[in-house]
């Protein structure tokens, strides 16, 4: 047994980027850097974990030659921020259109014995961005349900089109149209 977790080892040091491996604790994982003395494995349900090149928990699954490598770092790195971007909340950096950097909103209140209030706009704009990213994140979670019939989730996703389009009023914050808001006549 000790001889297997050697040629384990060995094989695990001379693979590549791409190799899949089994931990005992993380599950799969797919080696994504290396250097001399750390292996960097992405785990789906852990993330990012260095492990040391001189482990003997790491399990080959599928090697990849170092020197025929087919996966790129920056390959894999699109992957993984596609996942981010896709199955969590994490919101991209969106531009706001360069004429309102720096400016702020005034809420004015009807009542003169009511303080106005300021909101950067930055700030502002910034909540619209998670706003936007977090009606994408449901879209997905409804479009990718298990339990729900295909009317229902047509019906949700109508709803959810139609929150699109009553926020379409923010879309001049936005620097690049792209990255706006469009409702039901507008898909």
């Amino acid at each position: 047994m000790i001889n297997i977790a050697v040629k384990k080892k060995a094989m695990i040091k001379n693979t590549g980027i791409g190799t899949r491996v089994r931990h005992p604790d993380f599950g799969l994982g797919v080696i994504y850097k290396q250097d001399l003395v750390s292996l960097f494995i992405m785990f789906p349900d852990k993330g990012s974990v260095e492990i040391s090149r001189n482990t003997d928990t790491l399990e080959l699954v599928e090697a990849v030659n170092q020197d025929e490598s087919y996966i790129t770092r920056e390959y894999l790195e699109m992957i993984i921020r596609q996942a981010f971007e896709d199955y969590t909340d994490l919101t991209e950096n969106i531009p706001l259109a360069g004429r309102w950097i720096k400016g702020k909103i005034i809420l004015q209140p009807g009542s003169p014995e009511i303080k106005s209030k300021e909101i950067p706009i930055e700030v502002f704009f910034h909540k619209i961005v998670m706003l936007r990213d977090r009606l994408r994140v449901l879209e997905q979670k409804i479009n990718s349900h298990k339990l729900l019939s295909d009317e229902d989730k047509i019906e949700i996703q109508l709803y959810i089109t139609r929150c699109y389009g009553s926020l379409t009023t923010f879309n001049l914050l936005f620097r690049n149209e792209k990255d706006g808001f469009t409702g039901e006549s507008e898909k």
